[in-house]
């Protein structure tokens, strides 16, 4: 029996309070449907990188979401399996840093349940305590965030005193439990790391791990980015093409917004994600879902559209999915492609919010 939709105001507009038909995997307004939900489960972090959370804004002061805030790890699972039936092939589990979220492997272990590709993204700050664990409850792999290998730049980065060999262990141990291949990111911020790339690629390459090169983005509204602090990929590309013969790959799968090179001797690979200079929105089929249940369908969005209302006031299952149908129906996000200083210095929601 069909029940009537909450109506909800979301991303400016209100969503439809009549029923009628679902319409199986939607699509935005130019024509991308939904492959991806990346799920941030803690808006907390223990890292200040000065890319997402500059201690000047996240200090001690800094109020974060309560617990009670929060969905619950019944309402994550039920939000995914929704969106599974909507199209999506790969959940990630993001934050703040996740692993800082309480028994975090009971939600592994319910959304390992669902038919799709789960990973995690992670400062991997305690994967090494927490990679078995992680691994059993049917995680498949990892992404760690590592922004230099020399302590003092890595430092510089991450504003804590937390040394570089705690993250290689947690590499390894991920690695050694079947979490690989592991994927290493590195943002690049000119001036700051650049000269960390290098000693970076000479470090993984022929270990079977992919270290991939973000370029310095305009996210959230505390980063203080500026454009002259951004090294292109393609500059990049030609750093490491000097030093090992790289050459292009073909993406993993519709919609991978890495650029993949492979050492021509086979030992591997690299990767650059170029938000700012090589726009890919045209192929983006990422939504995310905050720690307190708002979806946002970009990561440079100015809001979110509500569904914990919907999750605490009685909705089923259908009317969930009409929900989520008529955000991604109204998207027609592609902020890269329109990237003007005026919308770098507008009000964006934090990175460290709704994960990268």
């Amino acid at each position: 029996m069909n029940q009537r939709v909450i109506p909800i105001k979301a991303g400016g507009f209100t969503l439809p309070s009549t029923t009628g038909p679902l319409v199986g995997e939607p699509v935005d307004t130019l024509g991308r449907g939904i492959r991806d939900l990346r799920i941030s489960v803690t808006d907390r972090c223990n890292f200040r990188c000065s890319y997402c959370m500059p201690k000047s804004v996240f200090n001690r002061e800094f109020k974060f979401m309560p617990h009670d805030s929060l969905l619950s790890f019944e309402e994550i699972e039920r939000v995914a399996r929704i969106f599974v039936d909507q199209g999506v092939q790969k959940i990630r589990i993001t934050g703040g840093e996740p692993l800082l979220r309480k028994h975090l492997e009971r939600l592994i272990e319910m959304l390992a349940k669902l038919p799709v590709e789960l990973t995690l993204t992670t400062n991997a700050s305690l994967l090494a305590k927490k990679a078995q664990s992680l691994k059993d409850a049917g995680l498949q792999r990892v992404t760690v965030s590592l922004d230099a290998l020399d302590d003092e730049t890595f430092k510089k980065m991450n504003d804590m005193d937390f040394p570089v060999s705690d993250v290689l262990e947690g590499i390894d141990a991920a690695a050694a439990v079947g979490l690989g291949p592991v994927k290493i990111n590195m943002v690049v911020k000119k001036g700051v790391n650049e000269h960390a790339i290098l000693p970076m690629v000479r470090h993984f390459k022929g270990s079977g791990h992919v270290v991939r090169f973000i370029e310095y983005m305009d996210v959230g509204s505390s980063n203080g980015w500026k454009m002259d602090e951004v090294l292109p990929s393609r500059d990049v590309v030609a750093l490491i093409n000097d030093e090992f013969a790289i050459e292009p790959a073909n993406p993993n799968y519709r919609g991978e917004v890495a650029r993949r090179w492979k050492f021509k001797d086979g030992s591997g690979e690299v990767g650059v994600i170029s938000s700012v200079t090589e726009a890919f929105c045209s192929t983006c089929t990422r939504l995310r879902l905050s720690p307190e249940g708002s979806l946002y369908t970009c990561l440079f969005a100015q809001q979110g559209h509500d569904i914990r209302q919907l999750l605490r006031g009685g909705a089923n299952d259908e009317a969930l999915a009409r929900t989520i149908q008529g955000i991604w129906q109204q998207r027609g996000d592609r902020y890269s492609e329109i990237r003007t200083a005026d919308t770098a210095a507008a009000k964006k929601i934090e990175m460290s919010y709704i994960g990268g």
